[in-house]
């Protein structure tokens, strides 16, 4: 049995992908801080470690007890507002922890590591689709961080031979397995508009009114996390037989407005959701959808859920837990 070490294996994708990769007949090891994820997303009799990758000596105990074969790198913080107001946490715990990773990794002859990466890489898209091979220009730290580990494995194969697979995520949506998205702060669109529905707050903001899309609003491309946890599934698959690195865009291909989103969700909910209009945020895009050709054509990716699909699934759960893991 292959047995890999998830890292953020107790947050929002990290929790549905250990469940995945169960359910593909791999052992996990999970590595997570809770500091941003939840013990209580964590599945029974999964050998778990609370500790941090700054910890460079617990990494090196982690990897003696265990005969690691490949690691799925998830762990990191995500939030762009705060990336922006404080880059130091973000490029200690994004870059330096990464770094310490990728380290301990080569020092126990780990090369196959699968990276959470973002479209937040790509900054504002002059092309529309999103490809793997559009410019690199990330507006904000927290894609800066992305791109910079992007890089580092980019060396670390030519110098090391350490073989990477990066996955661009786009708007990582939804819920499955019995759990669901709790962040704190939430900045994710599609939990605030159904924390709205459920009375937890009184209103969602609408950034920019003014864009040349369909309505005005900003378009983004949204893919169900259980859908980003099959990309992962055949992106170490594909690691583990060919020992090759790649980069994946992972998206649907489709954008959504924000007002589709919030039109939905009255739709599913059956609730008003009332939003209040302001000033676009500096660096969002109109735009930002992937093309997602290559994931589907090397590896045969497939989308099982739609935008209505994410969001209902997303409303069960909070539905369910309205306090979040607290519940």
């Amino acid at each position: 049995m292959t047995k890999v070490l998830v890292t953020g294996g107790a947050g929002y994708i990290g929790s549905h992908l250990v469940r995945s990769l169960l359910e593909n007949g791999f052992e996990v090891v999970i590595i997570d801080n809770l500091l941003r994820g939840h013990k209580e997303s964590i599945p029974d009799k999964v050998k778990f470690y609370k500790t941090d990758l700054g910890d460079k000596a617990n990494l090196k105990k982690i990897f003696r007890e265990n005969n690691i074969d490949a690691v799925l790198h998830l762990a990191g913080f995500i939030e762009i507002a705060e990336s922006m107001s404080n880059p130091k946490v973000f490029y200690e715990n994004n870059v330096i922890s990464s770094l310490n990773l990728l380290n301990v990794m080569l020092e126990f002859g780990v090369k196959k590591i699968v990276y959470s990466s973002s479209a937040s890489i790509f900054g504002i898209p002059s092309i529309i689709p999103v490809g793997e091979n559009n410019k690199k220009n990330p507006m904000n730290v927290y894609g800066m961080t992305k791109l910079i580990v992007e890089n580092i494995m980019k060396d670390y194969d030519v110098a090391y031979g350490m073989k990477s697979i990066c996955l661009r995520y786009f708007n990582a949506s939804g819920a499955g397995y019995g759990i669901g998205e709790d962040h704190n702060p939430e900045s994710h669109l599609i939990p605030l508009v159904l924390q709205v529905a459920l009375g937890k707050r009184e209103n969602v903001f609408i950034f920019g009114t003014d864009y040349k899309t369909r309505d005005g609003t900003g378009v983004r491309d949204y893919v169900h996390v259980i859908d980003l946890a099959g990309a992962h599934i055949l992106a170490l698959k594909k690691l583990l037989k060919e020992n090759k690195s790649e980069r994946y865009n992972l998206g649907s291909g489709r954008g959504y407005s924000v007002k589709e989103v919030i039109q939905t969700a009255e739709r599913i909910t059956g609730k008003k959701i009332p939003f209040i209009e302001k000033d676009r945020r500096k660096g969002d895009p109109p735009f930002l959808i992937a093309d997602s050709g290559k994931i589907r054509k090397e590896l045969g990716w497939t989308l099982k859920f739609g935008l209505r699909e994410i969001i209902e699934s997303a409303w069960n759960w909070h539905k369910n837990n309205p306090e979040g893991f607290k519940n």
